[in-house]
């Protein structure tokens, strides 16, 4: 049966499997939906079994559907959402039985997934702010919906359950982040009272172009993230002094992000420099 989820009585209604077969080489994923034992369980995997389990029934959506369209996710293992009437939970899939108009899906191989749109709206009425806006926007940078594409969509449901909260965490939405930690960051500076940053920011041209997590052009202040703080080798500091270079010969001054910084160190040190550009430009 290959390494794709498959239901079970399927398979042996058809003949491509023995009860024995079955039982000896195949793992139960969800009740009769069966995996090669050893089988690699990633997220297109479980997804895809969650479904079967619905009888095909199930419309992908959430944090699901975000990987449908990106291919990623935030979380490690998130659970996959579905809108569907289930009998019976289900360890690893949350379903809800929710009104979604036909325009509202869209077919990705055999299955239905909710539209980019719904996705952002669902996410943005069901997760909590900081999670539903790590994956709103990895959504957008994949799709390149816009926030006034989900707030439209929205006015169809004025009554439904974390529509107002949703309308909030929308206006949040950034496809210029390029981390889950980026989206955190920019929640950071903007709960802080900092204004809201510009990301993505491109200085430079060509070849010596860098990129610029997210920063206020006015001022010249950017602020970047750097997953990890271990030594990265002497190609990747080359790189990164170059990169150093760069921001300085086009006038940025930058604040690098680590794991390991506390959040008061980090508004400290945001609120220094942006301070420190504002006196030099009276």
């Amino acid at each position: 049966m290959g390494t794709t989820p498959f239901i079970g009585t399927e398979a042996l209604a058809s003949g491509a499997l023995t009860r024995s077969q079955l039982r000896w080489n195949y793992d139960a994923l969800h009740p009769d939906v069966y995996l090669a034992k050893g089988a690699w369980r990633h997220q297109w995997t479980r997804t895809e079994a969650a479904w079967l389990w619905t009888r095909r029934r199930g419309i992908v959506a959430g944090r699901a559907a975000v990987g449908q369209y990106a291919g990623t996710s935030v979380e490690r293992a998130a659970p996959v959402e579905l809108l569907a009437l289930a009998r019976r939970r289900e360890p690893g899939v949350i379903t809800r039985n929710e009104r979604i108009a036909e325009d509202e899906i869209r077919s990705r191989g055999d299955m239905r997934v909710t539209t980019a749109e719904r996705t952002a709206l669902d996410l943005a009425r069901h997760l909590p702010r900081r999670l539903a806006v790590a994956y709103l926007d990895v959504l957008a940078a994949a799709t390149k919906i816009s926030e006034d594409d989900v707030l439209q969509l929205a006015d169809r449901y004025p009554g439904a359950r974390g529509i107002q909260r949703a309308r909030e965490v929308i206006g949040l939405m950034d496809g210029g982040a390029d981390s889950p930690e980026e989206s955190r960051l920019r929640l950071l500076l903007m709960d802080a009272g900092l204004p809201r940053p510009e990301t993505d920011i491109i200085v430079g041209a060509g070849f010596e172009s860098v990129r610029i997590a997210m920063g206020w052009r006015r001022f010249k202040v950017g602020v970047m993230y750097k997953a990890r703080s271990e030594a990265i080798g002497d190609t990747g500091a080359i790189m990164e002094s170059a990169a150093a270079a760069r921001r300085q010969l086009e006038g940025w001054m930058t604040f690098t992000v680590v794991p390991e910084h506390h959040r008061s160190q980090i508004l400290r040190g945001v609120r220094l420099m942006l301070a420190a550009r504002s006196r030099n430009r009276r």
